[in-house]
């Protein structure tokens, strides 16, 4: 496990995927993602057993916080594309349980997970592609430490409109690591 301050990150177990079904179910939760069909729990299932072949670089990591007496699955995040030769990847995070958006979550999250792959995949670049109308998550990943490297206009389709997606991207030399 990957402990932070508030939060631990651990790999995923079978018993997670109906937090994930319901999770990637709520519209809300989704519209930040490139999903936007519903998924069903075989879907998943599927899923999982998919991504147990991936390198373990590339396996998602849950992200727990630790309540009173327990730890509680929150979301999850991953590194995919991953290229070995320039030393880059990209990251993808959810935060599914809505009740602990806008706590720093993602923020603190994202900066563990930058750490590890800055000193432990020793990775010289991680970026990631948002949403313009995602003005929260935007936020926690310029918190995090990430800045614009672009825009490609009108990428995405959503809700009847056509939006930006912006890439951002953070260097190892560009981020002051601290215990997180």
């Amino acid at each position: 496990m990957i402990y932070g301050k508030r939060i631990r990150l651990r790999a995923p177990e079978r018993v997670d995927i109906p937090l994930f079904v319901k999770w990637l179910n709520d519209p809300e939760v989704r519209r930040g993602l490139a999903r936007y069909l519903p998924i069903s729990s075989a879907e998943e299932e599927k899923w999982f057993e998919g991504i147990l072949g991936r390198p373990v670089v590339e396996q998602p990591l849950t992200i727990e916080v630790q309540l009173e007496v327990s730890w509680r699955a929150i979301g999850n995040i991953a590194f995919f594309n991953i290229d070995w030769r320039v030393r880059s990847v990209e990251v993808g995070i959810l935060i599914g349980e809505k009740e602990f958006w806008n706590q720093g979550y993602g923020t603190e999250t994202m900066r563990l997970f930058l750490k590890h792959g800055f000193e432990t995949l020793n990775l010289n670049r991680i970026f990631l592609v948002v949403y313009e109308n995602n003005p929260r998550a935007i936020r926690a990943y310029e918190k995090a430490g990430f800045v614009l490297e672009g825009r490609q206009r009108q990428a995405m389709y959503m809700d009847g409109e056509y939006i930006d997606v912006l890439m951002m991207s953070v260097l190892r030399r560009d981020l002051q690591l601290s215990p997180v």
